[in-house]
């Protein structure tokens, strides 16, 4: 297994932090709102930010998030095509320069919400809660969950050709909060039932699973069942750690040791399954000193969780002396 981190495109004082710890593995967004330059359809864009990571000592795993916008896409909104062929450039970009994963999501409207972002947790360290209750009535749907498969669908068929072509693999994201409807969109990638769907859609080895614990543990999925199914079935592309108390309905963020699952178990689990593939940490509150400016990816609780999941990976490894 490959323990990385999510970085800013830029670079900053979490880089230095990251290779600090011992972490080599990136992976970024870069967005053109985020790197200052073009979406990473542009060859030379891209180039310039493997670049940059590279010349700090990183390699560059993943590509993850929407990098660009995906609205017409995902809305089958006029211009989807036109987006759709951006989209395999950049799949045939990352093929080109070595880039060998793309973590994407198919929530339509509004990406990951929480209605809360500064609960208390442990010591008083901030985290973030979703709680269906606080929010106002849902407004109409603006489409329907079928004509949401039905652009999933479009658009997967039309660029898992470039993906096998440059290979790359493409790792699904589950919808978070993993719940039908939120804020008048729907919601599709919301059950173990949904992915197996959806991997049928698209039909290649190339599709398969960015396997966020803590989503599937909010649908009410058996999660170990779910990891040796992916594993078996060679689709459990990308693994996120983290962990949650509570239900898709009503949830909150803990840090990787306080919560509800037993993750050293699932990172054994992992390891007897095969999974060579990439894993890091995602969602951590925020620690003391740090500004809570951006909820769920402060920098002091990733460097714990780093420190958290070496110590299990090293044990074990030592297990199997």
């Amino acid at each position: 297994m490959k323990l990385g981190l999510m970085l800013p495109v830029k670079p900053d004082i979490r880089w230095v932090l990251a290779r600090q710890v011992g972490v080599e593995y990136a992976i970024t967004k870069a967005a053109p709102e985020l790197s200052g330059q073009l979406p990473p359809w542009d060859f030379e864009s891209l180039h310039s930010v493997k670049t940059r990571f590279a010349e700090q000592g990183f390699r560059l795993w993943a590509l993850e998030g929407d990098e660009f916008d995906m609205s017409r896409i995902k809305l089958g909104l006029p211009g989807r095509d036109e987006d759709i062929e951006h989209y395999c450039m950049m799949l045939r970009n990352m093929g080109r320069l070595e880039i060998p994963l793309l973590c994407l999501n198919f929530m339509a409207g509004v990406g990951w919400y929480r209605t809360r972002v500064d609960l208390p947790e442990r010591g008083g360290a901030l985290t973030s809660e979703f709680d269906r209750a606080a929010m106002p009535p849902e407004p109409e749907l603006k489409l329907s969950h079928e004509e949401l498969w039905s652009n999933f669908e479009y658009f997967i068929r039309a660029v898992i050709p470039a993906a096998e072509e440059a290979g790359v693999k493409m790792g699904l994201h589950p919808d978070d909060p993993p719940i039908e409807r939120l804020c008048g969109y729907p919601r599709i990638l919301t059950s173990a039932a949904a992915f197996r769907r959806a991997l049928a859609l698209a039909a290649s080895p190339n599709c398969g699973v960015t396997f966020c614990q803590a989503n599937f543990r909010a649908m009410g999925e058996d999660v170990p069942a779910l990891i040796e199914e992916f594993c078996r079935k060679k689709q459990l592309f990308f693994f996120h750690f983290r962990d949650i108390e509570g239900t898709a309905e009503h949830f909150r963020e803990t840090f990787h040791d306080n919560g509800p699952t037993d993750m050293a178990k699932l990172l054994k689990l992992l390891k007897e399954n095969g999974f060579d593939g990439i894993l890091r940490p995602d969602h951590t509150p925020t620690m003391a000193t740090e500004e809570n400016c951006e909820p769920g990816y402060a920098m002091l609780g990733n460097l714990f969780a780093v420190g958290y999941i070496r110590g299990i990976l090293d044990a074990l490894k030592t297990i199997e002396k």
